[in-house]
């Protein structure tokens, strides 16, 4: 089955938060959000190095919009749920990236936006897009790749059940240029995620 035929939920709401794709109209509060983050951000993501504008903030939220109804790459804002259910702060983004439809891979990335640690916001999304991942894609394989030096990214990757699996020494160049490593977490169907006689299947 062609993927662009997937019926995939544009959001996920957990008892504290709220999953959702980015759409038009998205691009004041990203922009807000990048602009308060952008000095944690840029040690580790390389699109962060240049102050952030609100027109590109715009155009990422609907580009990002297409691909997730191409099905290309499955990104979603994180909002606190609100006590009637509406959305609330934008808090911080993650996504599922690099997807490999036929083999059911995908590779989660996030962040968090600065003032909005110690709430377990991100451990709570890390763990709800895991389970959109295997029990709604049909996922065999999850991962997720972090600087060495991240510690915060690699300890929540770890709160979440991800096992480490590889640390690839010295493998690329930090976007300052120094050179690091990369650990690669991984959850997979039939050890940390129990196999299932209704698996997926590549159509």
């Amino acid at each position: 089955m062609d993927p662009i035929l997937l019926d995939i939920p544009v959001s996920i709401s957990t008892e504290r938060l709220i999953l959702r794709c980015p759409r038009t109209g998205d691009g004041p509060r990203l922009f807000e959000m990048l602009r308060d983050t952008a000095d944690d951000l840029k040690p580790w993501m390389p699109w962060a190095q240049a102050a952030p504008q609100p027109d590109e903030a715009e155009v990422y939220c609907r580009r990002m919009q297409a691909r997730f109804i191409l099905r290309e790459d499955l990104v979603m804002f994180v909002f606190v749920r609100e006590a009637d259910g509406s959305e609330g702060k934008l808090v911080g983004s993650i996504g599922l990236h690099r997807i490999d439809w036929p083999a059911r891979r995908f590779e989660i990335g996030y962040w968090r936006r600065t003032g909005c640690a110690g709430q377990g916001w991100m451990t709570e999304a890390v763990k709800a897009l895991s389970r959109f991942a295997f029990d709604t894609l049909g996922a065999q394989r999850v991962e997720v790749r972090m600087d060495d030096s991240n510690a915060p990214s690699w300890r929540l990757a770890e709160r979440t059940g991800f096992t480490l699996e590889a640390l690839l020494r010295s493998d690329s160049l930090t976007p300052q240029g120094e050179r690091r490593s990369t650990r690669i977490y991984a959850r997979v169907r039939g050890i940390e995620e129990p196999s299932s006689d209704q698996d997926v299947r590549a159509g």
